[in-house]
């Protein structure tokens, strides 16, 4: 068998395919959540701390700033080291709203299982134990 027939088995198998569309589905779901964060979550955090926060602008300035430059684009372009912190942040935030969706949506998933699962039909009793019951209430029935 040749490389590439025994790649073509490999592709078109069924895990394969189920991957690529779990990928292609987290990549749009990813775009979700990272506008849920961007459009939904941080204006409301904003409110409730009373200002206007943009993680995306907190950073640290790690060399030499002989400008004093003040923006984070302005000592991007001027080649400084700077600790982008707040992006990290961002992405944390997503990361854990992912997560708790994921999460919900699992358990979502195990309760529609659980569910549709038929309650298994309990194991028949053996022969010898039904017995011994029968000896049992045959003696206390005479005693």
């Amino acid at each position: 068998m040749g490389i590439a027939q025994e790649f073509k088995e490999f592709a078109v198998k069924g895990n394969m395919m189920d991957l690529a569309i779990g990928v292609i589905i987290g990549g749009a779901f990813g775009k979700i959540i990272d506008s849920l964060v961007k459009d939904v979550l941080m204006p409301v955090i904003s409110v409730i701390t009373g200002g206007d926060v943009d993680f995306s602008q907190w950073f640290i300035v790690l060399g030499d700033n002989p400008n004093n430059l003040a923006t984070l684009e302005e000592l991007q372009k001027a080649g400084i080291n700077v600790l982008q912190y707040g992006s990290f942040l961002t992405v944390f935030i997503n990361f854990l709203i992912l997560a708790w969706v994921v999460f919900l949506l699992v358990k979502f998933m195990n309760r529609i299982r659980k569910d549709e699962t038929p309650e298994a039909e309990p194991a028949a009793t053996p022969e010898d134990i039904a017995l011994l019951r029968e000896i049992r209430d045959e003696l206390k029935r005479k005693g």
